[in-house]
């Protein structure tokens, strides 16, 4: 059969031009619903070429549901372990113990302090509290026959030759000076430094071991205080 001509065929033309026009539509619109969502670009940036790279990560943070301004919590992993800290150790004298006055309370929670910092074990202060209560009745005692030692902080005075402080040391008997006898602390520290110089003191007596550092003309006169001596030493080291 031949084709139409003339006028028949004029008419088909514009039918099958809309028809692909038509067709085009179609398409647009379904690549459109196809295609997901798209990225705005700023005028700012129109005339800037965008790699695929930096698209995804555009498209990245605009499918981010926080804020920038959001600051995530940290996870429970990335917070610093942290460890229970030891029991403080008390830092002044507590009140009156063991029938003592404060100002030998104060004095014996310096020897107990000496030798718990030091890590000795607590037949050290055992020994150090019973000599104290012996030797001064745990006072810390000037002397006028030392005038040195009168213009130090002190307790009480009393003359016993040269004999000073806690502990009765004396500086002629190359104890130490005058001024570190008379302080407490450095006093008693170094009677921990004679005693732990005694060979098995630990299992001594304590009146054995007390002798054995203070060659007292009265050996047995502290074996009477190891009672007191330890409620010290357990009321000031529990």
């Amino acid at each position: 059969m031949s084709k139409p001509r003339g006028r028949h065929a004029a008419k088909r033309r514009p039918a099958r031009r809309f028809v692909l026009l038509a067709l085009g539509l179609m398409c647009a619109a379904a690549a459109v619903l196809l295609g997901g969502s798209f990225i705005r670009v700023t005028p700012s940036a129109a005339h800037t070429d965008v790699s695929a790279t930096e698209v995804d990560a555009r498209r990245s943070a605009s499918l981010d549901p926080v804020s920038r301004d959001y600051q995530r919590p940290a996870s429970p992993s990335a917070s610093p372990a942290t460890s229970p800290s030891a029991s403080p150790t008390p830092n002044r004298p507590p009140g009156p113990v063991a029938g003592l006055s404060q100002t030998q309370t104060t004095n014996g929670w310096t020897v107990v302090d000496v030798a718990r910092k030091r890590n000795l074990p607590r037949q050290a202060a055992i020994v150090a509290i019973a000599t104290a209560l012996q030797e001064s009745n745990l006072r810390n005692l000037a002397s006028s026959a030392v005038p040195a030692s009168l213009k130090l902080p002190h307790d009480a005075e009393s003359v016993n030759y040269d004999s000073i402080g806690l502990f009765q040391q004396r500086p002629s008997q190359g104890w130490g000076t005058v001024a570190q006898l008379m302080d407490p602390r450095t006093a008693t520290g170094l009677f921990y430094d004679r005693l732990l110089k005694v060979a098995g003191w630990p299992g001594m007596s304590i009146s054995g071991a007390a002798q054995a550092v203070q060659r007292s003309a009265f050996p047995g006169a502290y074996q009477k205080h190891e009672d007191t001596a330890r409620r010290v030493v357990t009321a000031l080291w529990p």
